[in-house]
């Protein structure tokens, strides 16, 4: 355990509680790290010190307010307090060069951080016969060093997707409606988005290699801190 990396991995509100899926420290574990959960309060630099690398979970909406756009009614945001946690936080991991994996909402957070925008709801903006909300659907995993290519079923529970990639970001996955289901950082040792739930598919190989990818990335963090 002494060599397994720490991934924070931060937790939303709900009232009096905080709140957090058990799939996602369990596949954590499952792949080798320790999970450390983060409120959003506190002190980011010091938490982007303790950890080797940073997940961002699923939740509801990124606020419009972020990419500069009116809210529509479909969208239900997650708390403001959150969503600014968690960009400093990433701000603070980023210039540390740490391992960043970002799921949903995650992804889409990580996408407007770096100016990119999001379409607010994909049954009102965009021409799909794909439902993203709640059935598996097909993604094409194009060439890239985190994931094997090829075609693959994923599950799929978004109303958002991403509309304009932030600067520095590229897309690797995309379903059969073109949207963008996964992208990474551009010269940056592991900075991944994707849009399905990897975490509830532990068992699944592609899940998994994406889990041990990250923690892999978070144990050479956590090597040269020896």
């Amino acid at each position: 355990m002494e060599d397994n990396p720490i991934i924070g991995i931060t937790t939303d509100l709900e009232g009096e509680y905080l709140r957090l899926k058990h799939y996602y420290s369990s596949a954590i574990i499952k792949a080798g790290g320790i999970p450390f959960l983060i409120p959003p309060a506190g002190n980011t630099v010091s938490y982007s010190e303790r950890i080797d690398a940073l997940l961002i979970p699923g939740g509801n909406d990124i606020d419009p307010f972020y990419y500069h756009e009116v809210m529509m009614p479909q969208v239900k945001p997650v708390p403001r307090q959150r969503s600014d946690f968690e960009i400093s936080l990433l701000k603070e991991v980023l210039n540390r060069r740490k391992p960043v994996l970002g799921i949903c909402y995650g992804m889409q957070l990580i996408n407007v951080a770096f100016g990119g925008t999001i379409y607010q709801d994909i049954d009102s903006q965009v021409q799909s016969e794909v439902n993203h909300r709640n059935r598996y659907h097909r993604v094409v995993i194009e060439n890239n060093k985190f994931l094997k290519k090829g075609t693959f079923d994923v599950n799929s529970s978004h109303h958002q997707a991403v509309k304009k990639l932030g600067e520095g970001l590229i897309g690797f996955a995309f379903s059969p409606d073109k949207l963008i289901e996964a992208f990474y950082g551009k010269d940056y040792p592991f900075l991944v988005g994707v849009q399905w739930h990897p975490e509830r598919l532990i068992d699944d190989s592609l899940s998994l290699e994406l889990f041990q990818s990250f923690i892999e990335a978070a144990r050479v963090i956590k090597s040269k801190k020896a």
